[in-house]
């Protein structure tokens, strides 16, 4: 018998702290419900289970990035409604100034209703805001513009009035107009002398000008607005064709070179982002700045240069929608990526708890039956003493 090294109670005493340490650790599970707390539970566990907690907060916030990218787009829509109502009640005033039962009067008041429903429309552009961001005011249109060539929309009868094509020289060098106009023009008289007809015609703007001396059998014409000049190209004219009109609408184009739109930040990592261009929707912009009402000929003009701006303002409520919409999608595939990443991430990172109990129970009663292990170990050096009687 040895009493210097009392070897079952040094086993016991090992087994019982590993036990006790293995009871410690499953109550820690147990009460933080993860099953790694500390890099040493599983180390490839959390650098993984870490690139995806990155991930799926990431996803989190983009899906608020996507909502708060909804609230600016419904907030610009609900004020671009606002200015299709106003432009339908300009376009309501122009045919109504058309009309010849009107008189001069009539039309002065029609005009004053027009430019205090222009000024509402810059108003509106103005102060559109979103967290202090303006939204229609042109500073959002993805678009820095460089004047190009000139496209045209004829209204009118083709067989009489057949082109327009404008060569104004632009900044650039490019034949097109810096200015986009709408003109009202009309065959207005005949000179059987000279066999020649008398064209008049009338801008959106309120300006007027006479063209005398046109041949019957058509030709080329040029019109001059100051902003630009305009070759009309007429074909031949009868006695029956006076009285006739049409009205000619010319667009410039833009050149895209400059990148002003608003970028939505709409995924976790970078570069996945969602940009979204709000054009100019102000009255300049939609070109019914200088709208005039107070002649016929002036509100004819006004009435197709309404319904261009009306055009515009319905193409880009369309995109806004558009965008919206892509959004909604957005935000519905972020949230069920971020729910099966959280899937993933769980399956490393939570804690079995019916498992780890089980773990905890074994433990407890290994200690427990350790610790009694452990007191008749240290009882038996003792059977020495009876040697020694």
């Amino acid at each position: 018998m040895r009493i210097n090294h009392n070897i079952a109670a040094l086993n016991t005493h090992r087994q019982l702290t590993g036990a006790t340490a293995g009871q410690g650790k499953s109550m820690e599970k147990l009460s933080s419900g993860l099953r790694i707390n500390r890099a040493g539970d599983d180390a490839a566990g959390l650098a993984i289970s870490e690139k995806m907690r990155g991930q799926i907060r990431g996803l989190e916030m983009g899906s608020k990035n996507a909502q708060d990218g909804i609230s600016l787009i419904q907030t610009a829509e609900g004020a671009l409604n606002e200015s299709h109502t106003i432009l339908q009640r300009m376009r309501e005033l122009a045919v109504q100034s058309s009309n010849d039962s009107n008189t001069d009067a009539d039309r002065n008041e029609l005009q004053k209703e027009m430019d205090q429903l222009t000024g509402e429309i810059d108003r509106i552009g103005n102060t559109t805001e979103f967290n202090t961001k303006k939204l229609i005011d042109g500073s959002k249109n993805g678009v820095t513009v460089n004047y190009g060539s000139v496209n045209f929309d004829n209204q009118g009868d083709n067989a009489i009035f057949k082109t327009v094509v404008a060569f104004t020289q632009s900044a650039k060098g490019v034949t097109g107009t810096e200015a986009d106009q709408t003109l009202n023009v009309k065959i207005t008289s005949y000179d059987p002398t000279n066999d020649e007809y008398t064209l008049e015609w009338t801008s959106h703007e309120g300006k007027k000008g006479t063209v005398v001396g046109v041949a019957a059998a058509g030709g080329t014409e040029t019109i001059d607005t100051i902003d630009g000049k305009y070759n009309l190209t007429l074909g031949a004219i009868d006695l029956k064709d006076i009285g006739k009109e049409a009205t000619f609408t010319s667009r410039k184009t833009v050149e895209q070179y400059q990148n002003n739109a608003l970028t939505f930040q709409i995924g976790a990592n970078s570069s996945q982002t969602m940009n979204v261009e709000i054009n100019d929707m102000r009255a300049a912009a939609l070109h019914v700045d200088n709208i005039k009402v107070d002649s016929a000929a002036s509100a004819e003009a006004s009435i197709s240069a309404i319904n261009k701006a009306i055009e515009d303002v319905s193409g880009q409520r369309s995109k806004l929608g558009a965008f919206q919409n892509r959004l909604e999608h957005t935000i519905n595939n972020l949230g069920t990526s971020q729910e099966n990443l959280t899937a993933a991430e769980s399956r490393i990172r939570d804690v079995d708890m019916a498992k780890e109990m089980m773990e905890q129970t074994k433990n407890s009663i290994l200690a427990q039956a350790a610790q009694a292990m452990l007191a008749q170990a240290n009882q038996q050096p003792q059977g020495v003493l009876q040697l020694l009687r």
